[in-house]
């Protein structure tokens, strides 16, 4: 059998583990990237007998892909930035 453990803090409220059986690797990836599971202390898969940390595993999958500087159009912000002062200008 195989499951994950993910542990919540919530400060002064306390922890909670949420445990379920049914649950995919993919699963928990998509709720932690979707920011459903949040404040996560610790994220532990569990397969037979043995507990393994995949907290850093899993933070890494479900983190926001990186956009290269050289991607972004700064003439088009610049663009948008002077239509939208011009929006409000008196007429």
């Amino acid at each position: 059998m195989q499951y994950f453990v993910v542990m919540i803090d919530y400060g002064r409220r306390g922890r909670e583990a949420v445990v379920d059986p049914e649950i995919t690797r993919r699963e928990v990836v998509s709720r932690v990237a979707s920011g459903e599971y949040r404040n996560i202390s610790f994220i532990h898969e569990i397969v037979e007998r043995s507990v393994e940390d995949v907290t850093e595993a899993i933070l890494t999958e479900a983190a926001l892909p990186q956009i290269p500087p050289e991607d972004v159009d700064l003439q088009a912000i610049r663009l948008d930035h002077a239509r939208d002062l011009r929006k409000h200008e008196r007429t």
